[in-house]
């Protein structure tokens, strides 16, 4: 699979997101042969559990790994501080990030420390972050700990 084709699969899952009524950021977690191990979302709202973010949630799904070496964390957006440290921790291998331009996350520091960190740049996640900010500010602010 291509990265663009593997950032389908996490945009499909922050669309579900947003249609639960939560924050739009989904993600996935798959081989280096582009095999889907599994998907997720930010379901902080949707599960009133501030440590379901999109990374963690596909990370969850994607069940107990041999070795995360091999494999590629593909999200919507920028990854957290949070969600930087769980890739970070068990040496994930690659990073696709579908935007960067609404939450400038890890990424940098991912890179430092070996992380394969693809930028796409996907206009389909700046609109849909972009959007959602506009909408639902306090909401947004509280899931980067963004005091008012």
């Amino acid at each position: 699979m291509t990265p663009e084709e593997m950032l389908d699969v996490a945009i499909k899952e922050a669309l579900q997101g947003l249609a639960e009524g939560g924050i739009p950021i989904g993600a996935a977690l798959f081989t280096a042969d582009g095999v889907l191990l599994g998907s997720g979302h930010n379901r902080r709202v949707q599960n009133d559990d501030p440590s379901v973010h999109g990374e963690t949630d596909a990370f969850r799904n994607a069940g107990r790994q041999r070795d995360y070496r091999s494999t590629v964390m593909v999200t919507t957006l920028a990854p957290c501080w949070y969600c930087s440290g769980l890739i970070r921790q068990f040496g994930i291998g690659a990073l696709v990030i579908g935007e960067n331009r609404t939450f400038d996350g890890g990424q940098d520091w991912l890179a430092e420390y070996g992380v394969a960190v693809t930028l796409l740049d996907d206009p389909r996640c700046v609109t849909m972050m972009t959007e959602f900010i506009a909408a639902n500010p306090a909401l947004w602010n509280e899931d980067i700990g963004v005091s008012e």
